[in-house]
């Protein structure tokens, strides 16, 4: 069972509930630990004063504030002094429609839980008229000598609280990014098309469908060092569609979206008029690039990569096509 990051007490009017915060989120980041390269020795950091080199206690640290021409002592409990009671208080100051509130705002999510069973009724029927009334409640409260601006909502029968970032944090675009296009002269026939492609590409929103295939790769990384395997190269990064060829490469997506065989029975019909393509023979197999004599030139990294590892070929994890094509070739010489 999880322990709460914070506990206190939510208060809407005259009603109050006393709630825990509980983390809503987790990270499957793949942490490493820092070594000097040679060895299996942990690299360490330490607080050290930087005028005598000396390791300082936790206990005898306090927090400054640089104004220039010194500093500005401040203790730890005093922070806690300037706020008595608001560390313990979530109180909705109002409410907003869900809408209403910018996706750039929002920040971590939390779970609010009653504590105690007494006060599930009224955590309940917050829970209910919040969630009929598509409204988030919002309100300020300290955690960790931090003062968040939030949003309490409904959700799947329970109750959310969302950290939201205050109105000056948010970056104005127009400052921060110099070559903003704006809206710039575009054909109809191209913001057709562009609509087409998002038509054929939409679908339902499923979180499930999505996966990190970084630390999938990372994992598999790791396993093969283990083992004394070598992992192959992600391919590079598509290049920008040159703006001559916008819209042929949108013609080419929105094709490419709705089926792959239409998309290729209409580059054919495309490319030869009025002719139809010509049907394949009945009774013929494919023959896999991969098989032994065919054509590297023909084939596609993963392919290549593969040939390269049953030939034994050192440092195939790092190289390019090209280059796979060219170490089997020097092999196929040397043999």
């Amino acid at each position: 069972m999880a322990r709460p990051v914070w506990s206190g007490v939510l208060s809407f009017g005259l009603v109050s509930i006393p709630v825990g915060l509980y983390t809503a989120t987790d990270t499957h980041t793949i942490h490493f630990h820092q070594l000097q390269r040679g060895t299996s020795d942990r690299i360490r950091n330490r607080r050290v004063n930087e005028r005598t080199g000396k390791e300082v206690d936790a206990k005898d640290i306090v927090k400054g504030y640089d104004t220039g021409e010194e500093y500005v002592i401040v203790e730890p409990g005093e922070l806690d002094d300037i706020a008595p009671g608001r560390s313990q208080a979530l109180e909705i100051t109002g409410f907003v429609g869900l809408d209403e509130i910018e996706p750039i705002y929002f920040d971590r999510t939390y779970y609010l839980a009653p504590r105690g069973k007494e006060y599930a009724k009224i955590y309940s029927l917050l829970e209910q008229a919040l969630g009929r009334s598509e409204k988030a409640g919002i309100a300020t409260f300290v955690m960790r000598q931090h003062e968040y601006l939030v949003a309490v909502k409904a959700e799947d029968g329970l109750i959310t609280l969302h950290t939201l970032h205050w109105a000056d944090e948010i970056r104005n675009p127009k400052e921060e990014i110099g070559d903003l296009p704006g809206k710039t002269s575009t054909s109809g026939k191209e913001l057709r098309m562009a609509e087409q492609l998002i038509e054929a590409l939409s679908m339902s929103w499923d979180p499930g469908q999505f996966h990190d295939t970084f630390q999938e790769k990372v994992s598999a990384l790791i396993e093969a060092k283990k083992s004394g395997e070598s992992v192959e190269k992600a391919e590079p990064a598509p290049k920008p569609s040159p703006a001559l060829d916008l819209m042929e490469a949108l013609r080419a997506s929105v094709e490419g979206a709705r089926s792959p065989k239409d998309s290729r029975e209409k580059a054919t019909t495309r490319g030869g008029g009025s002719q139809r393509t010509a049907k394949k023979p009945a009774g013929k197999k494919r023959v896999p690039s991969s098989e032994k004599g065919a054509d590297p030139q023909t084939m596609n990294k993963a392919e290549l990569y593969k040939k390269a590892a049953a030939a034994g070929i050192e440092g195939r994890s790092t190289m390019t096509r090209d280059e796979l094509i060219q170490a089997l070739a020097d092999r196929r010489q040397a043999a």
